[in-house]
C-alpha cells in the first residue's frame, strides 16, 4: 500500500504549506515594492519597513557603511514611536560598535536570542527602549557590502528563526539591485539636469530691472524636457522676456529646445518688431529649416513708457504674464492666445500692451508650475496668483522661492520660471 494514513502529517502539512506559500507572496510583494522605488532615501527607508512586515519585527534599522567599510556613515531606524523618539533626543546615531560592529566586521547573517547577554553586546544608551532578539543581514551592491539591515523583536515574543533568515537574505538580494538602481538613477538625473541648465542661459544685467529665474526638471520618469526661459537686452533700449515649452520629455526635446531659443534669440535681436510678428517668424523659419517642432511660447517687450514702463506681449497657445503690484494686486494680464508654434504659419498672431505700475513684478512660467492631472489648471494658476500676491512686497527672489515651494503641479513635467521687477517710483 502506498499511502500511509498519517494525521499528524495530514493536518500540519497544508498548513505549513499556507505559511510558506504566504510568505513568499510577502517576498514577492516587499521586492515589487522596493524595485519600484527611484529616489534612494525612499528606497533605503522601504527596505527597512518591508523587512519589518515580511518577519513581524517591532523595530528596524538600516545602517549605511562609510566608503572604507568600517563603521556606520548612516543609520535609518524605523519603529519608533513619538515617546521612544523623545527619550533618544540628543543620542547620537550608531556608528557600528558592538553587535552591529560585528556584522561589519563579518557580513553574514547575524542572529541572536538575547542581546544583552551576548558578548559582543555594547549595551544601549540611556532612553533607549529595551529589546532582546535580533536578525543582521548584510546588503551588498556591486559584490561590496553597502549597508546592513537590522531587524529586533518578533512581535509574537519568539527569537528569530531560519525561516526568517533565509527571507530576510532573499530581500536583501533585491534590496542591492533597488539601492544601485537609484544610485545610477540619481546620477544620471544629475547629469541630464546639468545638461539642461547648460542649454539655458545667465541673466545678464537687466537694470533698472531686477530679475530671477529657475529651472527644475520633472521628478519622474523623464529627466529633461523642453522648458526654458530667456531674457536680454535689445539695442532700442527695451528688455526682451522668453519663456517657452518645446513639445516632449527626452533628449530631442532639449535639443528642440536649445535650437527655437537660440533662434528666437537671433531673430529678436535688433529687429525691433513687435511679439507677435517675432513668433510669427519663428514659425515660419522653423517650419522651413528643422524638424517638425511644436512649442508653446510667451514672449514679452518691456518698453519705456513715459516716465515707467509698458510690456508688450503676445502668447503662442502658452499661459499669460502674471503682474504682481508692489502693494500685492495679481492679475494675469488679459489677451487670447494663438495657436502653439509648429501648428499652422497662417494663423494670424497678435499683440497686447499693458502699463506696468512702479515697482510691479512680472512673472512668466511653463505649465509644469501649475498642472496637476485630475485638477482643473485654474486652480494651479490662481494658487500661483494668491502666493505671489502674498509675497508682493519682498524681495523678487523670495517671491520666486514662495511661488515654487506652494506648486500646486504634481511634479510630473519639468518647469521653467522668470520674474522680472520694474524699478520703484522715484
Amino acid at each position: 500500500m502506498l499511502l500511509d494514513a498519517n494525521p499528524a502529517w495530514a493536518g500540519e502539512q497544508p498548513a505549513e504549506f499556507a505559511r510558506v506559500q504566504k510568505r513568499m507572496r510577502g517576498l514577492l510583494g516587499s521586492v515589487l515594492a522596493i524595485s519600484g522605488e527611484l529616489e534612494l532615501p525612499v528606497v533605503l527607508r522601504r527596505i527597512v519597513t518591508t523587512a519589518m512586515d515580511l518577519v513581524d519585527a517591532r523595530y528596524g534599522a538600516l545602517g549605511v557603511l562609510d566608503e572604507e567599510g568600517t563603521e556606520l556613515a548612516e543609520f535609518i531606524p524605523v519603529g519608533l514611536d513619538e515617546e521612544e523618539n523623545e527619550r533618544l533626543a540628543g543620542v547620537a546615531l550608531p556608528h557600528g560598535l558592538g553587535l552591529l560592529g560585528l556584522l561589519i566586521s563579518d557580513p553574514r547573517p547575524l542572529r541572536v536570542d538575547t542581546i544583552t547577554t551576548h558578548p559582543g553586546s555594547a549595551g544601549f544608551p540611556p532612553g533607549h527602549p529595551p529589546m532582546t532578539t535580533l536578525l543582521g543581514v548584510a546588503i551588498g551592491v556591486r559584490g561590496r557590502v553597502y549597508g546592513n539591515l537590522y531587524l529586533t523583536d518578533r512581535r509574537d515574543g519568539k527569537p528569530f528563526d531560519a525561516d526568517d533568515e533565509a527571507v530576510v537574505i532573499a530581500l536583501a538580494g533585491a534590496a542591492g539591485v533597488a539601492i544601485e538602481n537609484a544610485r545610477l538613477y540619481g546620477q544620471v538625473r544629475t547629469a541630464a539636469e546639468q545638461f539642461q541648465r547648460l542649454l539655458l542661459p545667465s541673466l545678464p544685467e537687466l537694470a533698472p530691472f531686477t530679475s530671477w529665474s529657475l529651472y527644475r526638471p520633472a521628478a519622474e520618469p523623464a529627466l529633461i524636457g523642453g522648458d526654458w526661459y530667456d531674457a536680454f537686452l535689445l539695442p532700442d533700449g527695451a528688455r526682451a522676456m522668453i519663456v517657452g515649452d518645446v513639445v516632449g520629455h527626452d533628449v530631442r526635446a532639449a535639443a528642440a529646445m536649445a535650437q527655437v531659443r537660440n533662434m528666437l534669440r537671433a531673430l529678436a535681436y535688433d529687429s525691433g518688431v513687435l511679439p507677435s510678428e517675432l513668433l510669427g517668424r519663428l514659425d515660419r523659419t522653423l517650419q522651413a529649416v528643422a524638424e517638425p517642432t511644436m512649442a508653446t511660447v510667451c514672449l514679452a517687450r518691456l518698453e519705456p513708457h513715459d516716465d515707467g514702463w509698458s510690456i508688450v506681449w503676445s502668447s503662442a497657445g502658452h499661459p499669460p504674464p502674471l503682474v504682481v503690484t508692489a502693494d500685492g494686486d495679481a492679475r494675469y494680464l488679459e489677451g487670447r492666445p494663438d495657436v502653439p508654434i509648429g501648428v499652422d504659419t497662417t494663423f494670424a498672431r497678435h499683440d497686447h500692451r499693458h502699463v506696468l505700475p512702479p515697482g510691479a513684478t512680472v512673472l512668466m512660467f511653463t505649465d509644469g508650475l501649475v498642472e496637476h492631472p485630475g485638477r482643473d489648471p485654474e486652480e494651479g494658476l490662481r494658487t500661483v496668483a494668491e502666493v505671489a500676491a502674498a509675497h508682493a512686497r519682498l524681495p523678487l527672489e523670495s517671491l520666486g522661492e514662495a511661488v515654487v515651494a506652494a506648486r500646486p503641479s504634481d511634479g510630473h513635467d519639468d518647469m521653467a520660471i522668470l520674474a522680472l521687477r520694474a524699478p520703484a517710483a522715484d
